[in-house]
């Protein structure tokens, strides 16, 4: 088996390949389509981009089971490798032009954590992390701020396509924003993780998340010297849904 720096850079390159079908999209002819929940869109380019990962994927990693955001994947949770990916994370925001969208590519190993990447073409920055060895951004080791809530910013998603937790969402967001300098709401949880992980922001939460959303994002936090749990602050599992909250120390 290739070893596991050389799985990494494969995969970068992978998604900087479909971060360009991002930036090329015929913005006339996104082909949208709703899914379950509000504002739930699904575009023909997460469609064609998901199908490029699954093929691009399994040519680096054979043996490694493939979870996607797009369609109904049947995957053996018992596996050594799944790779949970989200090919389009901020499909609003891609759909509206608003340049906060990502690749995402996380990769479990024995049910943890083990690698993750964040492409995000708008601003060509690549976030990566390997369990146990540091995060990055385009090669560049990064960590988390050391400022304190009072002087930090707070990102938040509104849990958007589970309205009954949009009050709740809010409600907390306020109490934050009553603690920390500001609060920002990007629409990509995979960026915002990444925002932890960079030191731009102190705090993220969001009520429920699906797998895709967190699952490269999480490592990178972690890797980068934070914490990542549920709300309520339990462990947060890798193939589940659920709420996130991912902090300095």
């Amino acid at each position: 088996m290739k070893d596991t720096h050389t799985i990494l850079n494969e995969i970068i390159v992978a998604a900087k390949e479909c971060g360009q079908v991002m930036l090329q999209a015929d913005r006339n002819n996104f082909g949208i389509k709703d899914k379950a929940g509000k504002a739930n869109f699904v575009t023909a380019y997460d469609c064609k981009i998901q199908e490029m990962l699954q093929i691009k994927l399994a040519q680096i990693l054979p043996e490694a089971e493939f979870l996607g955001e797009e369609e109904d994947c049947r995957i053996n949770r018992e596996a050594e490798y799944i790779f949970v990916v989200d090919p389009i994370d901020g499909t609003t925001n891609f759909i509206k032009d608003y340049h906060m969208s990502c690749v995402s590519i996380g990769l479990i190993r024995n049910g943890k954590r083990y690698l993750g990447v964040v492409h995000n073409p708008y601003l060509d920055e690549t976030f990566s992390a390997i369990s146990g060895e540091g995060a990055y951004m385009n090669g560049n080791a990064i960590h988390v701020s050391s400022d304190d809530l009072e002087n930090g910013v707070v990102l938040f998603g509104s849990s958007p396509y589970n309205t009954e937790l949009a009050k709740a969402s809010f409600e907390l967001a306020y109490e934050y924003f009553q603690k920390c300098l500001d609060i920002r709401r990007s629409g990509s949880a995979a960026l915002d993780l990444c925002s932890i992980a960079s030191g731009r922001a102190e705090l993220y939460f969001e009520l429920i998340l699906s797998p895709w959303d967190f699952a490269a994002g999480a490592l990178i936090v972690e890797e980068a010297g934070g914490i990542v749990t549920t709300v309520e602050g339990d462990t947060l599992l890798c193939l589940e849904k659920s709420s996130v909250l991912a902090r300095n120390k």
